[in-house]
């Protein structure tokens, strides 16, 4: 894929542009967006994803825009699961909803900024070295292996387990209330870090580990840099306000776990076959590539979407008969932490 220098710098503006236009407009009017807000700000953005993708097929073709479309919808599923634990990060911390519109869109800033890193690192590890193809698709099948057995134990990840966090609140004084989006405050001469600043730290160590699923993931897919960048582009800009549209209904999602561990599994095992057929490691096959099958982008696109339609019917199918699904930090009040 022949990328333009001026398309990756219009690339770069133009989402630099869209998230210095989100930061302004939110820090003048702090608000929980309404249903209508949210549902038009999300179509615009999976209309321009979608845009985007019949531009990569019209201009650099069909082949790659299948690509970006089978990475976008790769990165939107991991994506949702990372909002899930947005939800419970938000609700461990009693954040005022009136202040969340801001720290999720910090948060997806900092998600941006670990995997441009992340895609960099991957893009330069793959021209070097074939062999991180096994690297890869091992991580990606241990990963699934992780979201099952964390499904079967009903593992809760809650902002308190937070390494990071833990460290923060050991060693630094925290104040007691919220203090709008500042990160520190002084009280009767004494600086205080606020709850804010917890709820960022907690937002970016999560983002970083989900960087750390995600990049060897849609390199499953493509191996173009632009596509990669592109495709969790796309995949983050709508994710604050999916937050806001779907609020509860996330955690109706009861199989997502599972389904997204056929997806990584099944991402991981196509990474492996790609590095067997390009294999150069002298101790298999005395260096020499192995004559198996890879699966076409087409097939991998087919899975994901099966999966995704499974895991979702069955999910609504198991929680049929629950109550009407509410915030979990649905409250009026602005609490303490």
């Amino acid at each position: 894929m022949n990328v333009t220098p001026l398309e990756w710098w219009i690339t770069i503006g133009v989402t630099v542009a869209v998230l210095l236009f989100d930061v302004i407009v939110i820090a003048r009017r702090p608000h929980e967006p309404s249903m209508k807000e949210a549902g038009l700000a999300l179509t615009v953005y999976v209309g321009l994803a979608i845009a985007f993708g019949v531009w990569v097929s019209s201009f650099h073709g069909g082949q790659y825009g299948l690509e970006f479309f089978t990475g976008w919808l790769t990165e939107y599923s991991l994506s949702v699961d990372n909002l899930f634990i947005f939800i419970i990060i938000m609700a461990s911390f009693k954040v005022p909803r009136v202040y969340q519109q801001e720290a999720l869109m910090i948060g997806i800033i900092l998600a941006l900024v670990f995997r441009g890193i992340f895609i960099a690192l991957g893009a330069a590890a793959i021209n070097n070295f074939s062999w991180v193809f096994y690297i890869f698709g091992l991580f990606l099948v241990w990963t699934a292996y992780g979201l099952v057995k964390s499904y079967r134990n009903h593992d809760n990840e809650e902002a308190g387990d937070n390494a990071v966090v833990r460290f923060a609140e050991r060693h630094f004084s925290v104040a007691d209330e919220f203090h709008g989006m500042k990160m520190a405050i002084r009280i009767d001469g004494k600086r205080y870090l606020t709850p804010m600043f917890l709820v960022i730290l907690a937002l970016g160590s999560t983002d970083l580990l989900f960087a750390l699923d995600s990049i060897p993931a849609i390199y499953g897919i493509t191996q173009e840099a632009y596509l990669v960048l592109t495709a969790n582009i796309f995949a983050l800009m709508g994710l604050r306000q999916l937050y806001f549209l779907l609020g509860g209904l996330l955690q109706r999602l009861v199989y997502l776990s599972l389904g997204l561990s056929v997806i990584l599994a099944f991402i991981g095992v196509k990474l492996v076959l790609h590095a067997l057929h390009t294999n150069e490691l002298p101790f298999i096959n005395d260096g020499q590539h192995l004559d198996v099958p890879e699966v076409p982008t087409l097939a991998s696109l087919g899975v994901i979407l099966v999966v995704l339609g499974i895991t979702a019917a069955a999910s609504l199918w198991k929680t049929r008969n629950q109550p009407p699904p509410q915030r979990p930090d649905d409250r009026e009040d602005i609490p303490q932490h």
